[in-house]
């Protein structure tokens, strides 16, 4: 009785390993739009795929806190290689470099509510109205 239980909760699993042995999966991957500029990433992409939100929130800290920007890990040089050549972004649209795989891991991207063009623009707006 448990055995059989047990494996009614396994058949899902197996199915799909099964599916992906044959190159097949139910879970759609996600379509990454290549990098526009440079021939390499500032790391391996294993690693920048597994560690990237630690280098930015490095960097954040150094840039905030330190003045220092520019570093190897900066916002801006990944949006300078891998902006989109259709939005010119990589948070505008679903195939951007950002979005499509924070929409396949279910992960809220917050780093482009305050790095934005428009976010500037509108900061610049309102600095001459503030008391």
């Amino acid at each position: 009785m448990v055995a059989r239980g047990l494996l009614l909760m396994l058949l899902p699993f197996v199915a799909d390993m099964a599916a992906a042995g044959d190159g097949a999966s139910r879970t759609p991957q996600p379509v990454i739009e290549r990098a526009i500029k440079g021939a390499q990433c500032v790391a391996d992409p294993a690693v920048m795929r597994r560690s990237h939100m630690d280098f930015l929130k490095h960097q954040r800290d150094d840039t905030v806190r330190g003045g220092i920007r520019g570093a190897k890990f900066s916002l801006k040089a990944c949006i300078e290689c891998h902006a989109s050549k259709q939005t010119a972004s990589v948070a505008q649209a679903e195939t951007n470099f950002c979005v499509s795989c924070h929409s396949y891991t279910a992960v809220k991207i917050d780093c482009f509510e305050c790095h934005t063009p428009r976010q500037a623009a509108r900061v610049a707006a309102t600095a001459g109205t503030r008391p």
